[in-house]
């Protein structure tokens, strides 16, 4: 089986290396030609446009950064459907709203080409180990014939639905992520200011029912070390949270949390701080209440 890879960001490269290394033949591309030269070397095709590397593929993953630049890919000049073959099945990893990736299924379906939203969760450790989890839409059956290449790169491959309930219940979960991280960067900064150690507020909270996967995976390898390289960028989470906030009002539902969550990393956003892993958002809270949340 064939299989392209466009787009070789952090969790993109790693997520190609992995099938790579699982014996597939590989074909890549992406618009950073530095980001292609190690998938290279290790014996992958390199195309020198989403066309050209999806001409003759089985399977096309995408792993791109937002909803336009997916459908510029797949939909565009030079794009994946102008090359993609009758019977291909294309994959987008990315987390994107659920209304354009159904646009993009629609248009493909019209040419024989089947779509499965297959956004992914577990950050960079996961794309690297092959241990992430992933929520799949699309038809089953389509969904059971590219299983074995979603199983070199994650532990876990939930179905979900049809097309577009893969991303729905990936904003969700990242909204879930972005309103737990602003929340546990409040709670230990007002704790510190009250005068309770880090350390200590980390190792009872997170045995006690404030406790969720913010705050663990957060406090001790990046908050505590005063370590802020992402991990999960701001920016992103930013956008995750602003896809959620879309969908929302597509669907006339108030989302009061998700939006101040969303004002929050905006903020960290206009300090500087896009770049760096969420956690970072704690330095908000530690300039304005004059503390350092550290061991």
């Amino acid at each position: 089986m064939k299989v392209a890879f466009i787009g070789l960001g952090v969790m993109g490269k790693n997520m190609a290396i992995n099938i790579l290394n699982n014996n597939y033949q590989l074909r890549i591309y992406d618009v950073i030609k530095e980001n292609m030269i190690e998938l290279e070397e290790m014996g992958a095709g390199v195309g020198n446009s989403p066309a050209d590397a999806a001409k003759g593929c089985d399977v096309i993953m995408t792993s791109l950064p937002n909803s336009k630049i997916v459908e510029d890919v797949i939909l565009g000049k030079n794009g994946v459907l102008e090359a993609a073959k009758e019977g291909a099945v294309i994959v987008d990893l990315s987390s994107i709203t659920p209304k354009v990736i159904q646009n993009i299924y629609e248009k493909c379906i019209e040419k024989c080409i089947e779509v499965i939203d297959a956004p992914v969760s577990g950050g960079a450790k996961g794309a690297k180990e092959g241990t992430l989890t992933i929520m799949a839409g699309g038809k089953i059956e389509v969904l059971e014939k590219v299983r074995p290449i979603l199983d070199c790169i994650a532990k876990k491959v939930n179905y979900v639905g049809e097309v577009g309930a893969g991303d729905t219940v990936k904003l969700i979960n990242n909204m879930l992520l972005g309103i737990n991280m602003v929340a546990c960067a409040e709670a230990m900064a007002l704790g510190t200011k009250a005068g309770i150690k880090p350390d200590l507020l980390y190792e009872i909270i997170s045995q006690s029912s404030g406790s969720s996967y913010a705050l663990k995976a957060k406090y001790e390898n990046f908050i505590s070390q005063g370590n802020f390289e992402p991990g999960f960028m701001i920016d992103l989470q930013y956008k995750d949270l602003q896809l959620a906030i879309s969908t929302a009002k597509e669907l006339n539902a108030p989302m009061f949390m998700g939006n101040i969550a969303q004002q929050m990393f905006e903020t960290a956003r206009a300090e500087g701080l896009g770049k760096k892993d969420i956690s970072a958002v704690i330095n908000l809270y530690e300039k304005w209440l004059n503390v350092s949340v550290r061991k």
